[in-house]
């Protein structure tokens, strides 16, 4: 009960800052933080949509990255599938849409890591894209 009120507070929130003709600018690459419970280490993440990075023992694909424009509050938002790999099976962990601003909105439920959206952004050409 209480985290579908945290749920509904925050897309109101969402609603009253969106501007009315909700433009929002794709990206072609996403950086997320990746944090390892056991070991307490955290990662930077780069994957490029369309793309695969791996975490431990996770797979995670990027299938869009989409950010507001510069003069608007700032937002980023990925869809994200992220699956484990697991005795030669995969299991899906999470298929969704995660929000930098708001981790907690739609998070991944795993015992040993935490992954979560940082930002969007043009890859360099130095970057590593999955």
């Amino acid at each position: 009960m209480r985290r579908a009120f945290v749920l509904a507070v925050l897309m109101l929130a969402f609603a009253a800052t969106a501007r009315a003709d909700g433009i929002w600018i794709d990206h072609r690459t996403a950086v997320l933080r990746g944090l390892d419970k056991v070991t307490a280490r955290v990662s930077v993440i780069e994957a490029g949509v369309d793309g695969t990075a791996k975490f431990g023992a996770l797979e995670i694909s990027v299938r869009a990255c989409r950010k507001r424009p510069p003069e608007d509050t700032p937002e980023a938002a990925v869809y994200l599938v992220i699956r484990e790999a697991k005795g030669g099976q995969t299991a899906e962990l999470f298929k969704g849409w995660m929000f930098a601003s708001s981790p907690a909105l739609s998070a991944m439920e795993h015992a040993v890591y935490d992954v979560w959206v940082v930002d969007c952004k043009v890859p360099s050409k130095s970057a590593k894209s999955g």
